[in-house]
C-alpha cells in the first residue's frame, strides 16, 4: 500500500458556483487544488498508467469523524487519474474502502490492482 499524507477534502465542500461571462460554472475551492498538488507530489505511482479494469483498496484516515467516506472516494479516484496512476476512473470495478480516525496524521493508504475479466 502507498501512503499520501494530509486530510483528503470532501467533494461536497470543494466546489463553488462562479459567474463566467454570464454563465454559472463550478470552480474548485483552494482546499481541493492544494490537496491535488500535494497528492501529485507525494504519489509514488505517477505515470504508472493502469489501463483497463482495476480494483481500488484504500484506508482513509481522517482527523475527525465528521467527513463522509463516499465524498472522499471521488477525490481519490480523480487524483489517481490526474497523476496518471490510472488511465480512467470509469474502469474501477471493485472498491474496498475503510474509514479510520487519526487526529495527528490524516492520510490515505491505497493500492490499485489491475483486474482481468
Amino acid at each position: 500500500m502507498y501512503v499520501i499524507r494530509g486530510q483528503i477534502p470532501s467533494k461536497s465542500n470543494c466546489y463553488k458556483i462562479v459567474n463566467v461571462g454570464g454563465h454559472a460554472k463550478l470552480a474548485k475551492q483552494k482546499v481541493l487544488t492544494e490537496y491535488e498538488k500535494n497528492f501529485y507530489i507525494q504519489c509514488p505511482e505517477r505515470g504508472r498508467m493502469v489501463k483497463g479494469y482495476f480494483k481500488l483498496k484504500a484506508k482513509i484516515y481522517y482527523s475527525s469523524n465528521r467527513p463522509d467516506l463516499d465524498n472522499s472516494l471521488k477525490i481519490l479516484l480523480d487524483c489517481l487519474q490526474q497523476t496518471k496512476t490510472i488511465d480512467n476512473d470509469r474502469y474501477c470495478v471493485q472498491i474496498d474502502i475503510q474509514k479510520f480516525i487519526d487526529k495527528k496524521e490524516p492520510r490515505i493508504e491505497y493500492e490499485v490492482t489491475p483486474i482481468e475479466f
